[in-house]
């Protein structure tokens, strides 16, 4: 046999099998480890620890996670962070480089990368959100200056270990960021799923348990306590992303900063006091998801009330209350424009109902009004617990008595 059917022979070899001669699931595995890699260095270190400060992470670590996304994903970490910064700064406004409520949801889901590229050339975005991260020669010189080669040398390597499927393989890595960060965390994140709390936006979160994503998926959580390294704040919710960190810091490579409060509750003092007023504002986000429990609780038992009278209550009275039920605890910016008089009339039918909504708009004003001294503050949430506790209303006695357990 001549030399070049030795060499045809040899790259007939590699074209179908590669260096390794892998098995379609080990080609498979590879894939999603790589690509799961991928998603935990967006996740820790572009985003908690360099655009939100949530986490400090060991400088091996650090490069380990700026290297892999120089071949991974071609990112460069200050273009990623100044971008998410401004995400958080300007969010659902005409500036958000990525919001589906100015952009439109099939917009972002399909063109979220043209958007980030889009923004990433906006020089003002660079100089006002970027600072704080990487400045050293390699993110001069390699990094920031050759990011095509990054993704380049991994076609390449691809390649060598998979034979043709390689470029298969890479295709999907490339993909990974685009369709997961992009697409679900920018588009479905402010669009669609459930929230835990009253975020001054559309934050969502796509689903309780963060593993696909590293966590990314509690979105609504995240927008709620953005430097927090933790994402799941809910006994079911599972955050795969906080996971790695605390292995990180067992082994002394990582450091988390800062995790969401906790309201912590003790005996029911005599009247609320400062410390009261503290642990109120400190956990408002948790109180005010508590009060929307209630309210939704008390709204359903007046739904409950309203069908047992059947045609008594009226056709339109049980409309009105079944919309009321699905929007009524939410804040008033949100209920949709279309249903509000329908709400209204609701709580025109129910002085229970209306009574708890202005009562939680008092409530709100209590960390909303910056004018105020503490001492007048603490008088007036005072005067809320009173004003609860007489009302008659057992949701309104209950909630003030879990405030007057609170404790900073």
């Amino acid at each position: 046999m001549n030399a070049f059917a030795l060499v045809h022979d040899a790259l007939v070899a590699w074209l179908s099998d590669g260096l390794l001669a892998a098995t379609w699931w080990q080609i498979v595995a590879f894939t999603l480890v790589t690509t799961h890699v991928t998603i935990a260095a967006v996740t820790i270190f572009l985003h908690r620890s360099q655009a939100h400060r949530a986490v400090d992470l060991h400088p091996l670590v650090q490069h380990f996670f700026r290297f892999w996304l120089w071949i991974g994903t071609g990112m460069v970490t200050r273009e990623w962070v100044a971008i998410h910064r401004k995400h958080h700064a300007k969010c659902e406004t005409v500036d958000d480089p990525h919001s589906p409520q100015v952009h439109g949801i099939r917009k972002v889901l399909l063109e979220g990368v043209e958007l980030y590229r889009s923004e990433s050339r906006n020089a003002e975005t660079m100089q006002r959100y970027g600072h704080g991260t990487p400045d050293d020669w390699v993110e001069r010189n390699v990094y920031g200056r050759y990011t095509w080669q990054g993704v380049g040398l991994l076609l390449v390597l691809d390649l060598l270990l998979f034979g043709a499927v390689g470029a298969t393989v890479w295709a999907v890595q490339m993909l990974w960021i685009p369709v997961t960060a992009a697409g679900i965390v920018n588009g479905l994140g402010h669009f669609w799923g459930y929230r835990n709390f009253e975020a001054p936006d559309a934050s969502t979160n796509v689903s309780p348990w963060g593993v696909l994503i590293g966590g990314e998926e509690l979105h609504n959580n995240h927008h709620t306590y953005p430097t927090s390294a933790k994402l799941s704040v809910k006994p079911y919710e599972f955050d795969i992303g906080w996971l790695y960190i605390r292995l990180l810091e067992i082994g002394g490579l990582a450091k988390p900063r800062k995790v969401p409060p906790r309201l912590e509750l003790g005996a029911v003092r005599p009247v609320a006091d400062g410390e009261t007023l503290e642990a109120l504002i400190a956990n408002r986000y948790e109180v005010m998801a508590g009060y929307a429990a209630a309210l939704k609780a008390a709204t359903a038992s007046e739904f409950a009330r309203l069908k047992a009278e059947g045609a008594r209550a009226g056709a339109a009275r049980l409309r009105n209350m079944r919309l009321a039920l699905r929007w009524l605890h939410r804040d008033a910016d949100r209920i949709p424009q279309g249903v509000r008089p329908q709400i209204d009339q609701a709580l025109g039918d129910s002085p229970k109902l209306a009574k708890l909504v202005a009562m939680r708009e008092e409530l709100r004003s209590l960390w909303t009004r910056t004018n105020v001294s503490g001492p007048q503050l603490v008088a007036d949430l005072q005067a809320w617990c009173r004003k609860a506790e007489d009302s008659g209303i057992a949701a309104l006695q209950d909630f003030s008595l879990r405030l007057r357990s609170a404790h900073a």
